[in-house]
């Protein structure tokens, strides 16, 4: 692990706030929309961009499994839907009516609107894994608000738990291929679990460990009365804006541009106040980020897609909506403007360096050292056995 992060910060990766605005506008499509047409640009650009993160992080392998999760996911929600949902005109097959469930006409519609469904699932999959393999969870722990420090190391250790759970089997099965052992069957697999458990406790434990060296749980700055009143206030109406904003939606969506407005004046409200929360967490910092030509082009084109598809959403939602069913149509409308928008979400990928050598990385080292670092996995994977 320490391989890994020291391999990342030497490749000088963007800014994790850089980051963080193209997760919001890549996740926007994926969210407001089921249009093929922008649902699969968003699919491209982020696949192009894990990709290139892919080349340059060994923590792409361990998402990869998810990615054909999801990908299988897609494949299953499509004959399911096509097979339970039986609304439209276009019938493709009918299926006799006394089945139950399945029973009655097989649609195409039916088929579209398994197809969007499940192309919006694995774009989102797609999306959260790239920036998960872009920043790992030790830079997402110091983007946590500092009075909610709790929870960032929370989400941190569950966000990374995955991951390591996913290098632990690696090595554990490289440890059992070393000593000749093959999977035949599920009863092979029993064996795995306890290895399993042992070092995801050791790893705990560890964790636990440098936490209290390290003071984890300071002192909080009191602060005046009035100002946590102030805070606490500004916090409720944040909430309410927002939930006035989504019951508007629901209600009155004729009035999108109002209710807009309504829910990005409760967000302003909401971040404010974390603002002024967070100031009276004593935090330290080791080594400061800095921002960069890069850092500031992948900003501002996240923010341009992200405020040109909000404008759209809110001002003109007919050019996103999509409903395979009657009366409406099963061609999707597609606008360029808001296509080319989409495509700019490949920029990180453009503007990663390539990877370089770092000293005291495999990289850097000569095949036999390279061989002999496998062989330490395999022995680490054969020490959790053993305590087994």
């Amino acid at each position: 692990m320490q391989r890994q992060s020291a391999t990342l910060s030497s490749n000088a990766s963007f800014h994790p706030l850089a980051w963080t605005a193209w997760l919001a506008a890549a996740a926007l499509p994926a969210l407001s929309t089921r249009n093929p047409l922008y649902l699969s640009l968003t699919l491209a650009a982020v696949a192009v961009t894990y990709a290139a993160l892919g080349r340059r992080s060994p923590l792409a392998r361990s998402w990869a499994a998810f990615v054909r999760f999801g990908a299988l996911l897609w494949l299953l929600t499509i004959p399911f839907t096509a097979l339970t949902a039986h609304h439209g005109t276009i019938v493709l097959l009918q299926l006799p009516a006394n089945w139950p469930v399945i029973g009655g006409p097989i649609t195409g519609e039916a088929l579209l609107y398994g197809l969007t469904g499940g192309l919006a699932l694995v774009t989102l999959l797609l999306i959260f894994a790239a920036f998960n393999v872009a920043v790992d969870q030790a830079r997402l722990l110091r983007m946590t608000p500092g009075f909610i420090y709790q929870a960032g190391v929370i989400t941190a250790i569950a966000v990374a738990f995955v991951p390591q759970m996913v290098a632990g089997w690696q090595a554990i099965r490289e440890a059992q291929r070393v000593r000749g052992h093959r999977l035949r069957g599920v009863r092979d697999l029993l064996p795995l679990i306890l290895p399993l458990l042992v070092t995801a406790l050791e790893r705990a434990m560890q964790l636990a460990e440098s936490m209290e060296a390290r003071g984890f749980g300071g002192q909080v700055l009191a602060g005046a009365p009035a100002q946590r009143i102030r805070s606490q206030l500004a916090i409720l109406g944040g909430l309410a804006a927002l939930a006035a904003g989504f019951a508007g939606l629901g209600f009155w969506p004729e009035q999108r541009p109002l209710i807009g407005i309504t829910m990005a004046g409760g967000m302003a409200a909401l971040l404010a106040s974390f603002w002024d929360l967070g100031r009276r967490v004593r935090r330290s910092r080791y080594r400061r980020w800095q921002w960069g030509r890069s850092d500031r082009g992948v900003l501002v084109v996240s923010l341009s897609a992200a405020l040109g598809w909000a404008a759209a959403w809110l001002w003109r939602g007919e050019w996103l909506f999509y409903y395979p069913y009657p009366p409406y149509s099963p061609w999707p409308t597609f606008l360029p403007a808001l296509g080319l928008a989409i495509l700019t979400l490949a920029l990180p990928a453009m503007l990663l360096r390539p990877a370089r050598p770092v000293v005291g990385t495999d990289a850097a080292r000569p095949a036999c050292d390279r061989t002999a670092n496998v062989m330490s996995e395999s022995e680490r994977g054969a020490y959790a056995l053993d305590r087994a």
